[in-house]
């Protein structure tokens, strides 16, 4: 069960977690890079334990500057998750 603050992150932000370990496991993803805006890098370590709990993926989180969707870590993981402020359409 998700703790009443992840809870109130997914109410407020609208962070689709089901949606992600959807796709982790369809993806079969091994490995999972997170890309955290600013304010939502201090609930990293929360939405890291939540996603590996459901996914059995390991989760590592991007702590480097973000200027947005096209800005992409150089990363070997199999599956790059962004939250953001807008959709992508």
């Amino acid at each position: 069960m998700i703790g009443k603050t992840l809870v109130n992150l997914e109410e407020k932000y609208g962070l689709e977690l089901d949606r992600i370990v959807l796709e982790v496991k369809k993806r079969k993803a091994k490995t999972v890079l997170l890309q955290l805006p600013d304010g939502l890098k201090p609930w990293g370590p929360t939405i890291s334990d939540y996603l590996e709990e459901r996914t059995g993926a390991k989760i590592n989180i991007w702590l480097g500057v973000c200027f947005g969707a096209c800005d992409l870590p150089n990363s070997d993981a199999d599956l790059v998750v962004q939250f953001g402020h807008a959709p992508w359409e």
